[in-house]
């Protein structure tokens, strides 16, 4: 090979990233403090922890959290109540009376309701209610209906469809 050559190779191979030439950047990675190894280190004898008491003699048992001193923590005092459903489903509710705003024979689902602002925020359903009266035939797609809604709706000649859940997202 010929000095230019080399000299090309050389240069080029600098500015590849590879693996075994990856370091941290000086001044990046300091060596730890070792306390109490002598007088000579600067933080020997008592190592930064003062004369005598409990916290010169039981390392990291006062600084725990909620720790108060071998009382009993608050959070330990206190009763334990309720509990949280994991598998809870969220169902946005919409009365008989609020779909007085779609026109008659027209489809009624969760996008029409956002759309006419009859639902708002996250939900994983909806659930028509029997609060009210419909004097028109409507198609209302939902995730679960009341017995009385489902019973008005096709007395006013309209259909109740269920849908299914979406499955739930973890």
């Amino acid at each position: 090979m010929s000095e230019s050559t080399m000299s090309e190779a050389d240069s080029t191979e600098k500015y590849v990233p590879i693996l075994s030439r990856l370091r941290p950047a000086r001044g990046a990675v300091k060596t730890k403090r070792r306390k109490g190894r002598g007088p000579g280190s600067g933080l020997g004898k008592t190592a930064g922890k003062g004369q005598k008491g409990q916290k010169a003699r039981h390392p990291g048992a006062f600084s725990k959290l909620a720790f108060e001193g071998g009382q009993l923590p608050l959070q330990r005092r206190l009763p334990k109540v309720g509990f949280w459903n994991p598998f809870s489903r969220n169902l946005a509710t919409v009365n008989l009376r609020d779909l007085a705003v779609f026109d008659a024979s027209s489809v009624v689902d969760a996008e029409a309701l956002r759309g006419k602002r009859l639902v708002r925020g996250q939900f994983d359903g909806v659930k028509v209610l029997g609060n009210g009266e419909i004097d028109r035939p409507l198609t209302i797609r939902a995730h679960a209906f009341s017995a009385t809604a489902k019973e008005k709706i096709e007395k006013a000649g309209g259909k109740a469809e269920v849908i299914a859940l979406p499955p739930r997202s973890e």
